[in-house]
């Protein structure tokens, strides 16, 4: 939501929020970009505009990065509109292309905003061990052509778990917060056939956190480095140390957490 029409957008009658998936392959990203630069955020917000009859601006849970997908983005938005909450996801995405979807919708409290009410959030990160690639899943997965040692990476991954400072894996870039996070749970699993996905849940993320942890737990699948240097990269606090960046295409925003259902209360 642009900053000068907050207080304009708030006095509008109803806090509609909405969950999201979307395929991010062919998208800037979700945050709005100008023309002819397309984001999720500006298809979402012409469709919006069409269905509710008025200029839409969003707010999000997470900008995520061009390539990077979801399964369950969260956005609310402020509108006189009247259609019924049950109806909305039907009618926007008629209007919708077909990588882009409303997978739900309800009225929010005044006060609910997707991005500052999140208290957590949940990410997939996709990886597939090829000998030749694979075209159908090119942009889904981060294609890797070398053996991974699954169990040297999920001792790795074991060290993250915590309330850490992950400067480490902090991009430059981002906006300027506390590099401390909490990261309670971590799981790789192998899904067979050569895949892999790794969950992370946590209180939040810095920027480009989560690419830059499975770019360097890569590292020591592939041992170009040990669980022990890894160990060292990471209290180091120094992202020069760490690999670079992992491909937007394996990541997945699955799930945002809120302290309890975002709903508006029944009068």
């Amino acid at each position: 939501m642009r900053p000068e029409n907050v207080e304009m957008m708030k006095r509008r009658a109803r806090n509609l929020a909405l969950k999201i998936a979307y395929d991010g392959t062919r998208y800037h990203g979700f945050q709005r970009q100008s023309p002819p630069v397309v984001a999720v955020q500006n298809a979402l917000e012409a469709a919006l505009a069409e269905v509710c009859g008025e200029t839409v601006e969003l707010a999000a849970a997470g900008r995520t990065d061009a390539g990077v997908h979801a399964c369950g983005q969260v956005v609310n938005f402020f509108t006189d509109g009247r259609i019924p909450t049950e109806r909305l996801p039907r009618a926007v995405n008629g209007l919708l292309p077909p990588d882009i979807a409303v997978t739900d919708a309800w009225e929010a409290a005044r006060d609910f905003s997707a991005r500052h009410s999140a208290k957590g959030k949940a990410y997939v990160y996709r990886m597939e061990q090829c000998i030749v690639p694979n075209p159908f899943t090119r942009n889904y997965a981060w294609q890797i052509f070398r053996p991974l040692d699954v169990e040297a990476m999920r001792a790795a991954l074991a060290m993250l778990v915590g309330t850490h400072d992950y400067s480490s894996f902090r991009a430059a870039g981002g906006a300027p917060m506390s590099p401390v996070r909490t990261i309670d749970e971590i799981r790789l699993e192998d899904e067979g056939e050569g895949r892999l996905s790794c969950y992370l849940h946590g209180n939040g993320f810095l920027y480009h956190m989560v690419r830059n942890i499975m770019s360097t737990v890569v590292s020591v699948g592939q041992e170009r480095i040990s669980v022990g240097r890894f160990a060292e990269i990471f209290a180091a606090r120094d992202r020069r140390l760490a690999s670079p960046t992992a491909p937007a295409c394996g990541l997945y925003l699955l799930h945002v957490d809120y302290d309890a259902a975002p709903q508006k209360a029944a009068d």
